[in-house]
């Protein structure tokens, strides 16, 4: 059934197709990687301040009306 040969060779097997998922993706960042390069952004980060009607935060600069009464945006 297994036999010392037979392992072997399905180790390589399974070896070659992990070391070439490995060098086909490495030039690929991934977007949800905390330790990944900024790629490109020049923006500054947002002041964000709470709304007092509804609590949420919202953006300093931009902040636009919630549709709330008494929304002071």
């Amino acid at each position: 059934m297994f036999s010392l040969p037979k392992i072997i060779v399905l180790l390589l097997i399974v070896g070659a197709v992990w070391y070439g998922f490995k060098y086909l993706s490495r030039g690929r960042v991934n977007a949800d990687d905390p330790k990944a390069p900024n790629r490109g952004s020049d923006d500054e980060p947002v002041a964000m301040i709470q709304c007092p009607i509804c609590s949420d935060f919202v953006a300093g600069e931009a902040a636009t009306n919630c549709g709330k009464d008494a929304c002071p945006y």
